[in-house]
């Protein structure tokens, strides 16, 4: 007999409205999906509050929705961000310190083992970060 071992994947995806509203939404219910899952990790709730708080903020689009995805493979969760601002392709900065904001990019590339940035079907672009969870 053969047998084989197939590593458990998990998918959760929320289309959300880009307003301030959708991006504490979005990082609500993802922290409940990742209990639920029996991932604890701070860092992964800080990248999606980051990315889809980019995501209400740079990618807004009047009627348009952002999407989160988050895919959990192995011990690695892929949290992807999915809007339809594909020309404002986003940049980590580095803000001088007077400034109160400008630096969510830095945090997920702080916290995130990887993150980039791909282009899809136009007018979308997604912003995803790659998180190693150990003992899943």
């Amino acid at each position: 007999m053969n047998q084989e071992t197939v590593a458990a994947t998990r998918d959760f995806m929320l289309l959300l409205s880009p307003t301030t509203r959708g991006a504490r939404l979005a990082r609500l219910l993802a922290a409940e999906q990742l209990r639920s899952w029996g991932i604890l990790s701070d860092a992964a709730t800080q990248v999606i509050a980051e990315l889809a708080a980019n995501a209400a903020t740079h990618g807004r689009v009047p009627g348009r929705n952002f999407q989160l995805t988050l895919n959990v493979v192995g011990d690695t969760l892929r949290v992807e961000v999915t809007d339809t601002r594909r020309e404002r392709r986003p940049e980590a900065q580095h803000p001088c310190a007077e400034e109160e904001s400008g630096r969510g990019l830095l945090i997920v590339e702080a916290l995130a083992d990887r993150w980039g940035v791909s282009s899809d079907v136009v007018p979308r672009k997604t912003v995803w970060a790659e998180i190693t969870v150990p003992g899943l």
